[in-house]
């Protein structure tokens, strides 16, 4: 029932979404043809009372408008109820950015000796290194890498393919993880190899939530503050390309977002480191 090309991750959500709104509507002994937008605005207003954000709620009426599209080219229904609903609008925010001092203590903090240390420090080279989301890091496969050229083939959202680089320090710990690291986790030569870059120590690739629990350990190990997370180092990423003169279109390639108003974020969080150093430093501030 949701549309072709959808992320996996993003059609799961919404299953998730439409089942918990089919959850409600029974409650009310509503029928999918019978729900009107009122009735979605009472559905809205029920999530926000049970805590939900309003980015979340955004997300649940997209999938609705979706649901509700495809019953309409089904004829179940003749209108959309939640073209008449309106998202609540998100709250803005900036995101957490480490300074670079503090990127080069994490990554360094990592040793490279054993074949997981070699592999996290690998990671979190190429995570800061290419700005990639934890979901890209681990949908890497050998075969993404290119060393010569010092740029690696990433799958992002919505299944778009980009070409990016990343600098000599991530490539150095890539090759010395797959020369000295991979091997020693690779599965069983009568196992079918799994061909991702970065293997758990099963042989397996790593899923999300492996890539957030060894970042937060390496932290923990260097003393830093905890919230941490691999998407602070996207962040960090992008606002130390911007700090350097980089141009907006061009972090929004890198990045591999698909609006150039996702990446504007980036410049309201270097507004606001400039307004601090100039409230500290100018005797008229």
């Amino acid at each position: 029932m949701l549309r072709q090309g959808m992320a996996e991750k993003t059609r799961r959500a919404y299953g998730s979404d439409i089942e918990q709104l089919a959850e409600w509507a029974g409650g009310c002994a509503l029928e999918p043809a019978d729900v009107g937008h009122r009735d979605l605005r009472r559905f809205a207003g029920v999530l926000s009372e049970r805590g939900n954000s309003k980015s979340t709620i955004a997300r649940k009426l997209a999938a609705t408008r979706s649901f509700y599209r495809v019953l309409m080219e089904r004829g179940v229904v003749e209108a959309n109820p939640a073209d008449l609903v309106s998202s609540p609008k998100k709250d803005s925010y900036l995101p957490r950015v480490l300074k670079a001092d503090e990127v080069k203590r994490a990554l360094e903090s990592i040793p490279a000796s054993t074949p997981l240390e070699l592999r996290d420090r690998a990671m979190f080279e190429l995570g800061y290194g290419a700005g990639l989301r934890a979901e890209e890091l681990v949908n890497l496969d050998v075969t993404s890498v290119n060393p010569d050229a010092e740029e690696l083939r990433v799958e992002g959202k919505g299944d778009r393919t980009r070409m990016i680089p990343a600098g000599e320090p991530a490539f150095r710990a890539i090759d010395a993880y797959l020369s000295r690291g991979r091997p020693a986790l690779r599965a069983p030569a009568a196992v079918r190899p799994d061909p991702a870059l970065f293997l758990s120590k099963s042989g397996r690739r790593l899923s999300t939530s492996d890539v957030r629990r060894r970042l937060t350990l390496w932290l923990r190990r260097a003393g830093m503050a905890a919230g941490v997370t691999p998407h602070t180092l996207r962040h960090s990423f992008a606002t130390h390309l911007l700090e350097g003169g980089a141009d907006l279109r061009a972090i929004q390639e890198l990045l591999g977002h698909a609006s150039i108003s996702t990446t504007q974020t980036y410049t309201r969080v270097e507004s606001k480191r400039l307004k601090q150093a100039y409230s500290l430093a100018h005797p008229r501030a």
